[in-house]
C-alpha cells in the first residue's frame, strides 16, 4: 500500500507544479524532489509510460502494474481538481494546431522513449546503481529538458495518467471541455508506445542486466 501511495503523492505534486507553471525546469525540479522523496518506496515513477517500462524490464511485478497506475490517474485527477479550484480552469493539454495529431503522438512517443530509457538506466541498472546518488538529478533535467523541446507540438506532456486524470475530471466538470478522443488516444499510446520500446532497446543494448 505505502507503494501506491507515494505513487498517488508523487503524480499529484508533479500534475499540480505542471498545472500551476508553464516554466518546464519547475517541472523538472518537482519531479526531481518527488524523486528523492518516493525512490526508496515505490521506485517513483509517477507516469504509467515509466511503470510499463520498469515492468517489461522486469523490475515490477505484474501484480503491481495496474495499482500504480491507478494510483498515478487518481493523483493526476486529484492535482487537476485542484487546480481547478486555484486557476478556474481546466487542466489539459493543447496539441498545437500546426501539426498533425499522429505527429503529436510521434512527440509523445519519441521523448517518453528517452524518459523511460533514462529511468531504466540510471534507477534499475545494477552497474550504474551502485554509488550513485545523482539519478533524481538526471531524471529531472531530463524532463525539463524533454518538456522544452516538445511543448510547442504536443505540450510536452509524455505521461497518460496527466491527460487521462484531468480528461476525467474535465468530463465529470461538463463534458463539453473533455478531449477529443483521438487526442486522447494520442497521448495515452504515444507514452506507453515510447516506454515499452525504450525498456525492449534497454534490454537489447544490456543483456547481462
Amino acid at each position: 500500500m505505502r507503494n501506491y501511495i507515494m505513487e498517488f503523492l508523487g503524480t499529484f505534486f508533479l500534475v499540480l507544479a505542471i498545472g500551476l507553471t508553464e516554466d518546464p525546469i519547475a517541472f523538472g525540479v518537482m519531479l526531481m524532489a518527488m524523486v528523492y522523496i518516493g525512490g526508496h518506496i515505490s521506485g517513483a515513477h509517477y507516469n504509467p509510460a515509466i511503470s510499463l517500462g520498469v515492468y517489461l524490464r522486469g523490475k515490477l511485478s505484474s501484480a503491481l502494474l495496474p495499482g500504480y497506475m491507478l494510483a498515478q490517474t487518481a493523483g493526476a485527477f486529484i492535482a487537476a481538481a485542484v487546480f481547478n479550484h486555484l486557476a478556474g480552469k481546466m487542466l489539459l493539454p493543447t496539441p498545437s494546431p500546426d501539426f498533425a495529431l499522429w505527429e503529436v503522438a510521434a512527440i509523445e512517443a519519441l521523448f517518453a522513449f528517452v524518459l523511460v530509457a533514462v529511468v531504466l538506466t540510471v534507477a534499475t541498472s545494477t552497474k550504474v546503481l551502485r554509488n550513485n546518488d545523482t539519478y533524481g538529478l538526471v531524471i529531472g533535467f531530463t524532463l525539463f529538458t524533454l518538456a522544452l523541446s516538445g511543448r510547442m507540438i504536443s505540450g510536452g506532456v509524455y505521461n497518460p495518467a496527466i491527460v487521462v486524470g484531468s480528461a476525467l475530471f474535465s468530463a465529470l466538470k461538463g463534458g463539453d471541455v473533455a478531449l477529443n478522443g483521438k487526442v486522447l488516444l494520442a497521448y495515452i499510446l504515444g507514452p506507453l508506445a515510447g516506454g515499452a520500446i525504450a525498456a525492449y532497446a534497454y534490454k537489447h543494448l544490456n543483456p547481462e542486466e
